[in-house]
């Protein structure tokens, strides 16, 4: 009776130790999967969000941009992420009716609701830059620009973001956010880590383009001198990107967008008219269009060409001929005087011409337009040329049956547009058969747009502190401690368990 009665006992406590290690082992190995998955679970995305107005001269564009709270050498590593067109012209034709700009923005800034988070709009910042249309809006009464800004301000900040501001920015600026905009988006800011880089001490940063600005009542032109080699102070800007410091040139010329262009060369050709109507050669042959005279003269590009006309409306008819368009263009550049060593026109300043040039803005619409209609390249200056001599000969009717679908607006002006642009760039900014092809004309880069808000929001997230990366629940050392020590309970008790089952009897005499 006593040895059955001993055998019952050791074969129960055997049966005991194997349910502890049986249970200690599911414990282990839900711990460790517990702390593998906790720690290992995907983060939430930490992200910023900017939104920047491009207020111009005939039009308002909103763009939305997303970046990683954790800054790459100090600034965001931006890219866009929605833009919207304010439907509508530009604000600075609201000076007269400022009550409307509610309406005028409503769209657009609704969408920026819906797109953004809820949790992250109080912290998304909200600038407006106006740009030459509030320029000359401002030259031709403060009072009226500060009112449209004021209204404009009023409006931003009825929406849920960090409204930080409207300004008129400087033509200085303008310029080099453009320029800030296409090298970023070119790469020309990052370095990649290669092996080659690591074991060699040359760190010298990549060539950079230069920008081409082209918008309705301003130009702006871009780069980074040979050597540096800057005679106007005030043509010059420092930047600190990604680590690196940049010195650029950069001039605007205001007046000299494509709009206020046209504006001044109607201004100028009809003192010598007469009878009321100016045949022109910027537009096509069997064009017509009724222009009001305090319209021409109503903005100060034109001030200087203002007199006393018999009439209050003259007619434009197009007669189509490239070289007379071309040579009514050139006589708005004035190039007699220069006091530097190398000179733009009117006697501004500009160093020679250094590197490739990315042009975009007026620059891209109007040659995309030529490029498509001739299925051919434009990058030369003489296939250039021979394309708007074909185009600018052909009757308005004809060219409007080919283009149905191309706003009229646009449609008549190309002829004028086209030929502007081909002598600003070689009359004013001096570039020349051999450096033609270095200019790429540029719309996106990618999903962005090519223009100055990138580069503003760019500069813009130096002033934004960064934010510590989002870390596991656990720190490093902790987790790693917590799946040794579960491992090793696991590996012993498996090790334990095997004992058991192949050597039953040991533990059975130590039960006893």
């Amino acid at each position: 009776m006593e040895d059955i009665k001993d055998s019952t006992v050791k074969r129960f406590c055997t049966k005991n130790i194997l349910i502890t290690l049986g249970f200690s082992s599911i414990l282990a190995v839900i711990a460790l999967l517990a702390v593998g998955l906790t720690q290992n679970k995907p983060l939430p995305e930490n992200v910023k969000y900017g939104i920047v107005l491009d207020a111009g001269s005939s039009h308002t564009n909103l763009y939305i941009y997303k970046w990683p709270a954790e800054k790459e050498n100090d600034t965001g590593v931006v890219h866009q992420l929605k833009e919207c067109q304010v439907k509508g012209p530009g604000i600075s034709k609201y000076a007269q009716k400022t009550n409307e700009i509610d309406t005028y923005l409503a769209e657009c800034m609704e969408m920026s609701t819906e797109l953004i988070p809820a949790s992250k709009q109080h912290e998304t910042p909200v600038y407006l830059g106006a740009t030459a249309g509030m320029r000359l809006l401002r030259m031709e009464s403060e009072e009226s620009a500060d009112r449209v800004l004021a209204a404009v301000s009023r409006s931003l900040s009825n929406y849920p973001f960090d409204f930080q501001g409207a300004k008129i920015i400087t033509g200085k600026e303008e310029g080099a956010y453009g320029w800030i905009t296409i090298n970023y988006l070119l790469g020309k800011f990052t370095q990649k880590q290669t092996w080659l880089r690591v074991i060699s001490s040359d760190s010298r940063k990549q060539e950079t383009f230069g920008a081409l600005d082209l918008g309705g009542a301003s130009t702006q032109i871009t780069f980074v001198p040979l050597n540096n080699t800057l005679e106007a102070p005030e043509n010059s800007l420092q930047f600190r990107l990604y680590g690196e410091d940049y010195t650029v040139y950069t001039h605007s010329f205001l007046c000299y967008g494509k709009d206020q262009a046209l504006w001044q060369k109607l201004a100028k050709d009809i003192q010598a008219s007469s009878g009321g109507t100016l045949r022109d050669p910027c537009f096509l042959p069997g064009y017509k269009k009724v222009v009001n005279v305090s319209e021409l003269f109503g903005t100060p590009c034109t001030k200087s060409f203002k007199k006393k006309l018999p009439f209050d409306q003259f007619h434009i008819q197009g007669t189509g001929n490239y070289e007379q368009c071309r040579e009514s263009i050139l006589e708005l550049f004035n190039s007699t005087y220069c006091p530097y060593s190398y000179c733009a026109f009117n006697a501004v300043f500009l160093p020679p011409l250094h590197g490739s040039f990315g042009a975009f803005s007026a620059f891209y619409f109007v040659m995309d337009f030529f490029k498509k209609m001739s299925e051919d390249s434009v990058s030369s200056q003489e296939k250039l040329t021979e394309i708007l001599k074909s185009f600018c000969s052909k009757p308005w009717e004809e060219v409007k049956a080919a283009h149905p679908n191309v706003k009229e607006k646009y449609l008549n002006e190309y002829c004028f547009s086209g030929t502007y642009i081909l002598a600003l760039l070689v009359h004013g900014y001096n570039f020349t058969d051999n450096s033609w092809n270095k200019i790429d004309f540029m719309g996106k880069i990618g999903d962005s747009n090519a223009g100055w808000t990138l580069g503003y929001m760019l500069n813009l997230t130096n002033m934004i502190p960064a934010e510590q990366p989002l870390s596991p629940p656990l720190p490093h050392s902790t987790y790693i401690s917590l799946m040794v020590i579960f491992s090793l309970i696991l590996i012993a008790v498996a090790i334990t368990g095997i004992f058991i089952y192949r050597k039953p009897s040991y533990f059975q005499k130590e039960a006893i």
